[in-house]
């Protein structure tokens, strides 16, 4: 099971992301970046963080460790701006903290076109969002990081934020689990990902039983009143039937049909030409930062 902590002081908002989670130290000493129960994203996208997340982990991909988090909104009584503060107020017990990684860089283009990432490597995160149908790793939103940036040890690619996977629980009676997605734009899709080498190793070890064992980690009041279940097991055996049967089916949305990284430019500069073409003649002196960071998200800025 997930780890329970308390978190003892509340460091920052991280207002990178649209649930503006927060940093918050722990009574086990840890740091924890927590996204809170009261966000506009619901409680749907914990579910999926926690699902997602732990079967990473258990397929042998980098992620951070989840714990569960009681909070207190008294110690982060200093927050001055009032949204946040109402955030804080609507998540008053447990919510969801992930590890915080120190100093950790976004995954940008910029330093994705400098990084060297192994084909099954890249082939087995596409995997892992084509079966858990994880749309929200995008060239320009990779939802991945780089850690460590600092010391000897070489930096890693490590998955972060799962909040947008796991699409079909918000229409459970739609879900198809043989249906495809278009994953050409995927964050990792320059590096020809080896998705037919990471099918074959990884769909034999996504059995019920690890399924059920992960779903077993999301707390009940997560799957309480899930319209048209009656209790938190039925909606966990839900989820069981839906990832184990869309397993089963990978041949049919197995995604392989990468464009190079020569196609990727080429589409890259006719968009470019199309945007610079509808601007007008004053706006063409503007440079072209569409779908640009303006910086690199630091955490490390945040704990002073």
């Amino acid at each position: 099971m997930l780890r329970e902590v308390t978190a003892t002081r509340y460091v920052a908002p991280l207002r990178s992301g649209g649930s503006v989670p927060g940093v918050v130290e722990a009574d086990d000493l840890g740091t924890y970046v927590v996204k809170f129960t009261g966000s506009a994203q619901g409680r749907k996208a914990l579910v999926a963080e926690v699902i997602v997340g732990e079967l990473a982990r258990a397929l042998g991909l980098r992620f951070p460790e989840l714990v569960l988090v009681h909070f207190d909104p008294a110690i982060a009584d200093e927050e001055p701006h009032q949204e946040v503060r109402d955030l804080h107020s609507a998540s008053v017990g447990l919510n969801l903290g992930m590890d915080y990684l120190p100093g950790a860089q976004d995954f940008t283009p910029e330093i994705a076109a400098r990084c060297t990432v192994d084909p099954l490597e890249a082939g087995k995160v596409v995997w892992l969002d084509a079966l858990t149908v994880n749309v929200d790793r995008t060239v320009h939103s990779s939802n991945l990081m780089i850690w460590p940036t600092l010391g000897i040890a070489p930096p890693r690619l490590w998955l972060i934020d799962h909040g947008a996977a796991l699409v079909f629980h918000h229409r459970w009676d739609g879900a198809d689990p043989t249906k495809a997605y278009d994953f050409r734009h995927h964050a990792l899709g320059r590096y020809t990902p080896d998705t037919r080498a990471a099918d074959t190793e990884l769909a034999p070890r996504v059995t019920e039983e690890l399924l059920r064992g992960i779903a077993a980690e999301v707390p009940d009041a997560w799957l309480a009143d899930e319209p048209g279940f009656a209790t938190p097991d039925a909606v966990r055996e839900a989820y069981v039937a839906y990832l184990h049967a869309r397993v089963r089916a990978s041949a049919a949305w197995l995604p392989t049909d990468f464009p190079s990284r020569e196609e990727l430019a080429a589409e890259e500069a006719r968009r470019a030409a199309k945007t610079q073409q509808g601007r007008p003649s004053w706006l063409k002196r503007v440079p072209d930062l569409h779908g640009r960071p303006a910086a690199e998200q630091d955490w490390s800025v945040h704990l002073g």
